[in-house]
């Protein structure tokens, strides 16, 4: 049996109050998506976006925790706080994480521990940069990030992995289909004997999802859904992408 879809919505350091306006359109547009529909906000707009969803098809994510439970870590959110306001989900190890900030995958392991000793499901992102992609170091740079970065204990129930092109996030490229497919066929085979189940693991894509791209994406092997950027932050674009996920 396949595993649930799930269209996933990072929202970046976009958004304030008066964007929650396009959560309540996507919910009036989408009441019962056949899909599995997450938004991941700002973490300053978790609490007040959960009561628009309260009760609602759309769950609600961070964008980071830190991988201590509390603590002198200024600026910093713990995956229980997270929790707290209504989180299920959250993303760790973004390419912008990792290149703004300097997250290692041992980093990122951490923090998904401590997702999951909260009680969230980690989101773990990994992908390659335009010039590993060039040198054709794509299939060994995933390989090690995967190996890297998914901690002991992570199951098909408690972690999603989402591949991202570097050079493919916000520029309106797209890997070709057949290169997409390699990176998740790959992703799918590595996973087994380190995550249980390893078939049910939801492999999302993550690289310039947008309403035209959509259906062919979510057509190939091994993709069980997306992480959209832009596209997610309108109703309509998102509702397409969820209307295309629905029908894949």
């Amino acid at each position: 049996m396949a595993p649930r879809k799930l269209a996933a919505g990072n929202w970046k350091m976009n958004g304030d109050l008066a964007a929650l306006a396009e959560i309540d359109a996507l919910v009036a547009a989408h009441p019962a998506p056949g899909c599995e529909v997450l938004i991941c906000p700002p973490a300053v707009l978790l609490h007040p976006m959960k009561a628009r969803v309260d009760g609602g098809a759309i769950a609600l994510g961070g964008q980071d925790c830190h991988a201590k439970a509390s603590g002198a870590h200024t600026g910093d959110i713990a995956a229980a706080q997270l929790k707290g306001v209504g989180a299920s989900y959250v993303i760790l190890g973004h390419s912008e994480r990792r290149a703004d900030h300097g997250e290692t995958d041992a980093v990122v392991a951490a923090k998904a521990a401590a997702a999951h000793a909260a009680g969230l499901t980690a989101i773990i992102c990994v992908g390659e940069t335009e010039a590993q992609r060039d040198r054709e170091e794509t299939l060994t740079v995933i390989a090690s990030q995967l190996d890297g970065s998914i901690p002991e204990g992570a199951t098909a129930a408690n972690t999603v992995i989402a591949y991202e092109p570097v050079w493919a996030i916000g520029t309106g490229r797209t890997p070709t289909n057949d290169q997409i497919a390699e990176v998740h066929a790959l992703m799918r085979e590595r996973l087994a004997g380190k995550v249980g189940d390893a078939s049910q693991v939801r492999l999302l894509y993550g690289g310039s999802v947008k309403p035209d791209n959509a259906a062919q994406i979510f057509a190939l092997p091994h993709v069980d859904g997306a992480l959209v950027g832009g596209a997610s932050l309108k109703a309509a674009d998102f509702g397409r992408i969820i209307a295309a996920l629905d029908a894949a």
